[in-house]
């Protein structure tokens, strides 16, 4: 049987507050998200989403519990192990797109391979293939700088979904766009994530795009406050 896509057992983060005083960010917190499921978090600002994918992406270590992808808890790695399974099993997506503006569309979806050496040769099927899948194959030549948000925002999931991950982070995917724009861009990486396999795991305000989930996990204060299961 696979191992979870994703697994939290009692994990906390704790930070150094004013003085002697800690903020927990998360409070033991648990679950787990079976592979190709898709996953809402939701929660006020500040309630912890962001943390749970930093956690997850292995960005960063809790202070307590365990974090596992796949089956290898993320605590038993350094830094560069971490890393290296970062950029093999995770895609992630930002709300502000982080793209590279003196880049082409075509090198910010390439870009994770372009880092990692690999020729040109070997990824430019991928790079087309995945384009042509969000619409945006004629604009592969021009600067992402004059791309509208949403298109912007189709780029980077490319981009996160260049290398085959089997889990996709995304936070706030649809936070710096329009309702329309963002319903798009949702509808969209549901459907990307469907057709890799993928597990998605995706951060939002929004009771709309949270429905459009499998699952949804909810955050109140740094406590998983209620866990709704698959419908």
């Amino acid at each position: 049987m696979d191992a979870a896509a994703l697994t939290f057992a009692g994990v906390s983060k704790v930070y150094d507050g004013a003085g002697s005083a800690e903020r927990y960010a998360l409070r033991d917190v648990s679950f787990e998200i079976a592979s190709g499921q898709t996953v809402a978090i939701v929660g006020r600002s500040g309630s912890g989403k962001s943390t749970l994918l930093h956690l997850a992406a292995g960005i960063d270590v809790p202070t307590r519990g365990s974090v596992a992808v796949r089956g290898t808890p993320l605590e038993d790695l350094n830094e560069t192990a971490r890393t290296r399974l970062r950029r093999r099993d995770i895609g992630f997506v930002f709300q502000l797109f982080h793209l590279l503006p003196h880049l082409t569309v075509r090198d910010n979806v390439a870009l994770p391979d372009l880092i990692a050496g690999v020729r040109e040769r070997d990824y430019r099927e991928r790079v087309a293939a995945l384009l042509e899948r969000v619409d945006l194959p004629d604009r592969a030549d021009d600067p992402v700088a004059g791309l509208s948000g949403g298109e912007m925002q189709r780029v980077a999931i490319c981009r996160a979904l260049l290398r085959r991950p089997r889990l996709l982070l995304a936070d706030e995917p649809t936070g710096s766009l329009d309702d329309t724009s963002g319903e798009v861009v949702m509808d969209l990486m549901l459907k990307m994530v469907a057709e890799e396999g993928a597990t998605l795991v995706y951060a939002t305000h929004s009771r709309e795009l949270a429905s459009m989930a499998d699952r949804t996990l909810r955050l109140h204060s740094g406590l998983l406050e209620e866990a709704d299961a698959p419908g």
